[in-house]
This record gives C-alpha cells, structure tokens and sequence, in this order.
C-alpha cells in the first residue's frame, strides 16, 4: 500500500522536473542589486524556476534581484550562486506567472529550432487601448499612442522624434526608431515578440 501512495508523488516530481527544465536561450536585459544600483545583462538559460545571467556586477548569495528581460518583463528573485562573469538567480513567481515563462520559454525555444526569421513582416493590429508609455533614449518616459502593432514593430504617435537608431522601450519592449512619421515613429523591435503576449507587453495589462 505503500508504494501505491509514492506513486503520485513520483509523477508530480517528475512532472515539476520537465516544467522546470532549462532552456538554452540569447536575451538582453538589465538587472537591479539590492543597493539599487543597475547594470546591462545578458540571459543565457533559464526555466520558469530561475535563470543564469552574463553580468558584469554578481552581487552575494541569497542577495534580492529584479531583472528586467526582454520578451519577459520583470522578474525578481535571489542571487543563488556565482560564476565566472555572472551569477545564477531564483525566479519568484506565482503558478499563474510560472506557466506564463514556460511557454514564452517553449516559443523562444521551438523559435530557434525552426530558424524563423527575426525581420520577417507580421500582420500588424490595432490595440483596444493604444495608450502606452515609451521610454526615450535619455531616460524621459512619456505617454505615447500605439497606432498599430505587429511581432516586430509598431507605429506609434509622440511629440518624441528621437533620431534613427536610437533604442527606445515601448512598455516592455525595447526597439530602435527605423522611421519618422508624421506625427510619430516607426519601430522595430529587437526581438521578435511572442504573439500571445503582445498586447500586455506593450500595452500592459
């Protein structure tokens, strides 16, 4: 009787280790100490559980961090170990959350493997709520309007004209300025963004 009983709790264990098993993958990012000082990151791997960080500042062990990642927004967690250029860190996140990484995660994953092209031309929508808020090069966060939008740009409607290339962060998204328009930019992103999570990254929600 009591193997029977182990029985689900080995399925759930196994089941966990496959949810949480680590992705290969190449995203740009920043992350804040617990001093609040900030740096630029790169993530290499990661699962919905925690995630490994080519950094130039590692912090100590069990010290708090909030990443902000491209495709994933941010994510806080701990400082679990230190490596060479960089440092490992827990993700704390609800069930809900958790899910959410793991399929952002797969995407980011089947992605690679399919070699989809980053600059091919998606489908553009127009968001229910077009407000937004876009971060300028110098650090000056404005209210701006989304015209449309699509996995590799969008249009949007500012007073801003930054020059062309200039980096910009729409919501979450970071992008470089390809166009003026009248009234407004063009942006490209700089990752091709996951179509299931569009609207809330850019918009929020």
């Amino acid at each position: 009787m009591a193997f029977v009983e182990q029985k689900p709790n080995l399925r759930a264990l196994n089941e966990d280790r496959r949810r949480f098993q680590r992705v290969q993958v190449n995203l740009l990012g920043r992350y804040m100490l617990a001093d609040r000082r900030e740096f630029p990151c790169q993530v290499v791997n990661m699962s919905p559980g925690g995630m490994a960080l080519i950094a130039p500042v590692a912090g100590e062990v069990d010290e708090r961090v909030i990443a902000y990642v491209d495709h994933l927004g941010r994510l806080e967690g701990h400082i679990a170990r230190l490596f060479q250029n960089g440092f490992a860190m827990t993700i704390s996140a609800t069930a809900r959350k958790r899910d959410k990484l793991a399929a952002q995660l797969t995407w980011l994953a089947n992605r690679h493997i399919l070699n989809l092209p980053e600059d091919r031309r998606h489908g553009r929508i127009v968001p229910r709520n077009p407000v937004a808020r876009l971060i300028m090069p110098n650090g000056l966060n404005v209210t701006c309007r989304v015209i449309d939008m699509s996995q590799s740009g969008a249009g949007i409607a500012t007073d801003q004209c930054p020059p062309i290339g200039a980096l910009v962060t729409l919501g979450k998204v970071q992008g470089r300025v390809v166009r003026h328009l009248e009234g407004g930019i063009a942006v490209e992103f700089t990752r091709l963004q996951h179509p299931d999570f569009l609207e809330e990254n850019i918009i929020g929600g």
